[in-house]
């Protein structure tokens, strides 16, 4: 994989109300390398005492990763699920303040478009999204939790889709 000559780190997120996924990808000369992926947990506890500890956590992946830019899955709205989609955009919320108030750019990706990025399909499963992680990063094994693995292949595809094109023209 090939990168603008500068470092560039880009956090990618998975966001959740229970379980919101990060993962920090650096990309120096002509490699894309993993940093850091986990997961914010937030269960049990008050909507807003849920939210407070996303964004908390989103703060902290921030200060301790410095990145240059930020990645995230949009909402899909599933007919059927509309209050999912209301929680979502509430977790959704929050990481974007805390992105605002680092000063970081967010580009924002459609759960289908990350998955037919990496995998070829926009329907791809968890698992297919797992491997075709290990494969980009050239891990030993499949990135864990899945959370995590979700989140690093939106920050991978906002590689793809920004990053690389630029390098390509040099």
């Amino acid at each position: 994989m090939h990168c603008q000559p500068h470092t560039q780190r880009i956090v990618g997120f998975d966001p959740g109300l229970n379980i919101t996924g990060y993962g920090v990808i650096e990309c120096v000369g002509p490699t894309v390398r993993l940093v850091e992926a986990g997961t914010v947990r937030s269960r049990g506890e008050s909507l807003e005492r849920r939210l407070f500890t996303i964004y908390s956590g989103v703060r902290e992946v921030l200060e301790a990763f410095q990145p240059s830019s930020m990645a995230i899955e949009q909402l899909f709205v599933h007919a059927k699920f509309p209050k999912t989609a209301i929680l979502m955009g509430h977790a959704r919320g929050v990481i974007c303040l805390a992105a605002a108030q680092a000063d970081l750019t967010v580009y924002n990706y459609l759960p289908t478009r990350v998955k037919s990025m990496l995998t070829g399909s926009g329907h791809a499963g968890k698992e297919q999204i797992q491997v075709a992680v290990q494969r980009e990063l050239g891990l030993a094994g499949r990135p864990e939790p899945a959370d995590a693995a979700d989140a690093l292949a939106v920050a991978l595809t906002d590689y793809h889709l920004r990053l690389r094109p630029l390098r390509a023209g040099l």
